[in-house]
């Protein structure tokens, strides 16, 4: 009896050693997976899903050039990783080769220039990973352990806190203070064929065997942290951080509200879209699938902020994520639009018939107006019952004419009067377009949505079908039409994806 007594700690222990470890399996649809491996061969692809599964080892910094320059912004993040530790204490790394030319490291000195040409104004904060890290428990305390969703765990390992929006499930006798292990929920095969996370969140963890995927999360702890509120509070408030992580299975640097205005996280890709568009200011440029807006500032530093640039999203959300960050960076050429980007040219030879008795006007539109903008309009009326035809002018562009009907007249002046609608950006809401005329762009930048599979870490591709694969191919080629049509002849078209 002692001797098994004495062997139970110990099992338990490897147990753990094994739970509390971080060896990802990336899951794809099996159709998916067989034509990728036809594609690459088994074992190419199955080294690819591994590195898929992980996070790049540095962070890419994009300076705001019209704010500071990359030397201040450099020499500022070495010593904000001296003095607050922004890299989660990462010290003396032992960094190989960039580029083919030798980078030291000492000490703090983790921040350095991209070595690329055409990108100064990129910067690389180096990271650390994957670390074997073991989840130990406080003395004479059953283990604390909290799960959370698969995006959260991803943005985790790119070096963000566990925010309580992320959390799926906790130990019932966490308190604000607790050091907790974070292990990360990942969708498993359902019953109807489909995938399933199988927690419902707010679940109560015991530590043992019989919790929601206990055997599943084996290989997917990203790390431990200290809570910073209570099981409850985590689950009966909207946000904040819940969790602010200690230890990582990879170490890379958080710029949570770090030299805010002056810098923005991109992936390098993303900065080398923007530099090959090569914007010149004054010029108009269109960025069609805009959101969150990184290129699309990007874009208007590159063009010191002089000229115009219009984002598109069919998001309203996501359009106010664009004007929140060009407010960020202080970029005022941008203006936000909210349109699906295969509805972008508008058509030039539309009409409509808004007369009675053969009577009728035809309707000549122009691209949508300054929002509140001063109309001189010249009303010419038959009759009170008779069809109406008003000539309306900007101020601002006296060569733009439109026909329009009194009814929509007077609606316009009821909008002048009683201030900024529903559709207006002011207020928290944005304007809607209508579309843009042909040929009425320098330049445009094509990102088109697309599966996402090349993103890391990844840590599940089990949604992707080769039937959905093939639909983001016919969708990008329907954009790639609007375009073309929507560049002068002579402009630039850049397709990035």
């Amino acid at each position: 009896m002692d001797s098994s007594a004495s062997a139970s700690p110990s099992a338990a222990a490897a147990a753990d050693a094994d739970r509390y470890t971080y060896s990802p399996r990336l899951r794809w649809q099996p159709e998916v997976e067989e034509y990728f491996a036809a594609a690459y061969g088994r074992e190419r692809f199955a080294r690819i899903s591994e590195a898929l599964a992980h996070p790049s080892c540095y962070s890419c910094i994009r300076v705001n050039t019209l704010k500071s320059s990359a030397d201040a912004v450099m020499h500022k993040l070495m010593n904000l990783v001296d003095q607050n530790g922004i890299c989660g204490g990462i010290n003396d790394l032992e960094i190989g080769q960039l580029n083919g030319v030798e980078q030291e490291h000492e000490g703090s000195s983790l921040v350095h220039k991209c070595p690329y040409s055409g990108l100064e104004n990129v910067l690389f904060v180096q990271g650390s990973g994957p670390h074997a890290l073991h989840y130990d428990s406080q003395p004479d305390q059953s283990i604390k352990e909290v799960i959370v969703s698969r995006k959260c765990a991803e943005s985790v390992l790119r070096g963000a806190q566990v925010y309580v929006p992320g959390v799926l499930a906790c130990s019932s006798h966490v308190e604000k203070g607790d050091k907790v292990a974070v292990s990360v929920a990942i969708e498993q095969p359902a019953e109807n064929g489909g995938w399933t996370v199988g927690i419902t969140r707010g679940t109560v963890l015991q530590g043992l065997q019989s919790d929601a995927h206990y055997e599943e999360r084996k290989g997917l702890y990203i790390g431990q942290g200290i809570t910073a509120m209570s099981r409850s509070g985590i689950f009966r408030v909207p946000h904040g951080v819940a969790v602010a992580m200690t230890e990582r299975v990879y170490k890379l640097p958080s710029f949570n509200d770090v030299l805010e205005g002056e810098i923005f996280l991109q992936n390098l890709p993303s900065v080398v879209a923007a530099r090959v568009l090569d914007p010149q200011p004054g010029e108009r440029i269109l960025d069609m699938c805009a959101a969150p807006g990184g290129k699309t500032t990007a874009i208007a530093i590159l063009m010191k902020d002089q000229g115009e640039i219009v984002a598109l999203d069919r998001s309203h959300n996501k359009v106010m994520d664009i004007l929140k960050l060009a407010a960020e960076l202080d970029l005022n050429c941008i203006k936000a639009y909210k349109l699906d980007a295969l509805k972008s040219v508008r058509k030039t030879n539309e009409a409509k018939n808004i007369g009675m008795a053969g009577n009728c006007a035809t309707v000549t539109l122009a691209e949508d107006p300054e929002p509140c903008a001063k109309v001189d309009a010249e009303i010419t009326d038959t009759s009170e019952d008779s069809s109406t035809s008003v000539v309306q002018t900007d101020n601002k562009r006296p060569d733009d004419k439109r026909y329009v009907s009194k009814a929509d007249l007077r609606k316009n002046l009821r909008q002048m009067r009683n201030g900024p609608g529903r559709n207006n950006c002011s207020g928290g809401r944005v304007e809607n377009s209508k579309g843009f005329l042909p040929n009425s762009f320098d330049r445009v930048l094509l990102d088109a949505p697309c599966s996402a599979l090349g993103l890391r870490p990844r840590l599940f591709a089990g949604e992707e079908t080769l039937e959905s694969l093939g639909n983001h191919a016919k969708y990008q080629g329907r954009m790639f039409d609007q375009a073309v049509k929507l560049v002068r002849p002579g402009g630039v078209i850049v397709y990035s994806t």
